[in-house]
């Protein structure tokens, strides 16, 4: 009797302890899943900035050619490439700070191509060369990518940070460091809409 009870005291010990065990690794390696994916759409961003980044010296070049005298916008758009640059192969923010440095940087870039692309209506030959056209649907392709890469990398961190915020998941990403991902926000430009008039 005593030798049974041992046993069952004995084997209700490891059904408990495996239980424990799987509840860690369990929830550890989703976490660590989640993470990755994290991990894997910020690489499909950075690609996409990269996309972007590349096309901006030829789409210069093409616009020096047609508007010498457009300097000022030209050191603009190489200050802002170089800025955004600079992130180039940075992990993910791991803060809202850093995602705010991040985008501010983007969004001189982008400024700074909206202004080429200003400069362009004035050069009607310029707005009907090839190579112009061409650049300027690859950006605006690679614009729609951007916007893509960003909402899947919102959604993975979304995903995420539900995970690691739910008790008792929590318990277990509060223990190996797991922190919550900041995620891409609106613009303060994009917050008020445009003035249209006719």
């Amino acid at each position: 009797m005593k030798n049974k009870n041992l046993l069952i005291a004995v084997a209700a010990i490891v059904v408990v302890a495996l239980g424990v065990y799987r509840f860690f690794v369990g929830n550890y390696n989703t976490i660590v899943t989640y993470d990755e994916n994290v991990e894997a759409q910020w690489a499909q961003v950075q690609n996409q900035y990269q996309r972007r980044q590349d096309l901006i010296p030829n789409l210069v070049a093409t616009v020096q050619g047609y508007a010498h005298h457009e300097q000022e916008t030209f050191v603009q758009v190489t200050q802002a490439r170089a800025a955004a640059e600079s992130f180039a192969g940075a992990g993910v923010p791991k803060n809202a700070q850093e995602m705010e440095n991040f985008q501010a940087a983007q969004n001189s870039l982008t400024a700074g191509v909206h202004s080429l692309l200003a400069v362009a209506e004035n050069y009607p030959e310029l707005k009907a060369n090839e190579n112009f056209l061409a650049l300027q649907d690859q950006l605006e392709g690679t614009e729609n990518r951007i916007a893509v890469a960003r909402q899947d990398y919102n959604k993975a961190v979304q995903v995420y940070n539900t995970f690691i915020r739910k008790f008792p998941q929590s318990v277990v990403a509060n223990q190996h460091g797991f922190e919550k991902r900041p995620q891409f926000a609106a613009s303060q430009e994009a917050q008020t809409a445009p003035k249209v008039e006719f």
